[in-house]
């Protein structure tokens, strides 16, 4: 006896249809799973036998075969229990065989209950294009398949339920599709809380506009946190196709949550603050299971390192590809996969061990070798990838002791947005000032002959690499964008070139 039904994978962020075929023959009694499933996918023999007997079904006492095709693509998780043990069920002709266009995906409890998995939204996605219209899956990920438009998505609790559909007796209500908005900028961090630095509160507008990242070095409290934190704030809301990409991220690794008000997509921008003790794999992605890393859960929004020298120095240098290629590949002995890291970094730090070298009040105690030390953790050519370097000065008692903050977060998310427009209709693709590149660099940053000149001398010097000046020029642009000036005049460069300061100040001086 024989049956097969489908059901779903997901290799990266790309979902693909699973055929779960279930064969029953004579023979021992052996009940073997094949199609180069992982362990998690061959201890479904002992789920699916429990779940059947405690849902008062007979296990069929024959040699069993079931093949996940295709064989050749590993297998992974405890998603397939569910298609499995339905097709026991059919394949023993105790249910009849569900329709092709029909696929299962589920974790069983021994007591036959449907529990959630990862990765729903990819494999929701993919049942569109291979002609499955129906999908049964646990109640906890309905949300979020139901933002998938075409796609019919039944909410299960237990296999039995599932079974009485097949059979006619009890069919399950679809679940309706949820409009989800944006999120509320009102529940985000806002800048009106930040006393003072209106240097570096300008910086960080500059960096809104364009995606630029940002490199914030300055003395113990000297609020780089705070307003690191407040970023989120003043960025543009995300766009469909962007929500989409980055939920399906979160959705992959086990991340995505369905419950909240603004719908089983993600609507905010993510902003990810790992510790400074995490390892490379953990940064850039890795493991076994090839999951996505910070900086791929950051994609579409911002990646805070707090404390930057801290973090171990392979975990660093792993951050130059990604920032240059906003993708980043993951390869092991089970594959290789490719995630999309289009983030904003975002670093902060101490000028020293101590934190007060350059303080105008307080003295520094670090000698000067501990100070190279500590600062020669931070490459050259990863500072080379940071395009504006902000000098983070102490708040002082006048400004912190006012009764009122800084501008808030809405009226600076306003001029963001302003520029951004202004930015897109010049671009007409889309593509953020952060991320121009080549020929298209050069055209949309049209200097004055006058900007020109004075970029020039700093280029000479600076000594800036080629690297650098493209960064620069991406700033300038931006800082355009927020004036509404169509050409880069001489004070937007003159604005630009004040963000590359700081590797004279602290780095290259001894």
């Amino acid at each position: 006896m024989f049956a097969k039904l489908s059901s779903l994978g997901t290799r990266g962020l790309d979902g693909f249809v699973v055929t779960v075929e279930a064969d029953i023959s004579g023979g021992l009694p052996q009940f073997a799973i094949v199609g180069l499933p992982d362990s998690a996918v061959k201890e479904a023999t002992d789920r699916v036998r429990s779940a059947l007997k405690n849902l008062g079904y007979t296990f069929p006492v024959s040699r069993i075969t079931v093949n996940l095709a295709p064989a050749d693509v590993r297998k992974t998780g405890p998603v397939y229990d569910l298609p499995v043990l339905l097709g026991l069920l059919a394949a023993s002709e105790q249910l009849p065989v569900p329709p092709p266009d029909h696929a299962f995906i589920g974790e069983l409890s021994l007591d036959g209950k449907v529990r959630s998995v990862r990765g729903v939204l990819p494999m929701a996605l993919a049942c569109l294009g291979q002609g499955i219209r129906h999908l049964f899956l646990p109640r906890e990920n309905a949300a979020e398949a139901a933002a998938v438009e075409g796609l019919s998505v039944y909410p299960v609790d237990d296999a039995a339920q599932v079974a009485a559909h097949l059979k006619g007796e009890a069919l399950i209500t679809p679940a309706g599709t949820f409009e989800g908005g944006e999120a509320q900028s009102s529940t985000l961090p806002d800048f009106a809380d930040v006393h003072g630095q209106p240097e570096a509160r300008r910086a960080l507008e500059v960096a809104a506009v364009g995606g630029h990242n940002v490199l914030l070095v300055g003395p113990p409290g000297a609020g780089k946190s705070m307003l690191a934190k407040r970023i989120p704030g003043i960025l543009p809301p995300m766009s469909q196709a962007e929500r989409i990409e980055t939920s399906k991220i979160y959705s992959v690794a086990g991340l995505l949550k369905t419950d909240g008000a603004e719908g089983p997509l993600l609507s905010a921008r993510p902003f990810r603050a790992p510790h400074h003790t995490l390892s490379a794999p953990a940064l850039v992605g890795g493991s076994a299971n090839l999951r996505p890393g910070e900086v791929s859960l950051a994609h579409g929004g911002v990646l805070f390192l707090d404390e930057l020298p801290e973090f171990r120095r392979e975990a660093l240098e792993a951050l130059r590809q990604p920032l240059e290629d906003a993708t980043v590949t993951v390869s092991r002995v089970a594959g290789s996969v490719t995630y999309p890291c289009n983030f904003m970094l975002v670093a902060a730090m101490n000028p020293c061990p101590c934190g007060y070298f350059g303080h105008p009040a307080r003295e520094c105690r670090c000698q000067l070798p501990a100070i190279d030390r500590y600062l020669q953790k931070v490459s050259g050519p990863l500072l080379d990838r940071i395009d504006m370097h902000v000098d983070v000065q102490p708040v002082a008692y006048e400004e912190i002791s006012a009764r009122q903050g800084g501008e808030g977060s809405a009226a600076i998310r306003k001029r963001v947005l302003e520029a951004r427009a202004f930015m897109e209709a010049r671009a007409k693709d889309g593509t953020p000032n952060g991320m121009l590149a080549g020929d298209r660099l050069r055209a949309d940053c049209d200097l004055t002959p006058a900007a020109e000149g004075m970029l020039e001398k700093a280029f000479e010097k600076l000594g800036l690499s080629a690297r650098a000046y493209d960064r620069v020029l991406r700033a300038t642009r931006s800082i355009a964008d927020l004036a509404g000036e169509k050409r880069v005049e001489v004070q937007h460069v003159s604005e630009a070139v004040q963000y590359r300061n700081l590797e004279r100040k602290y780095w290259y001086t001894r």
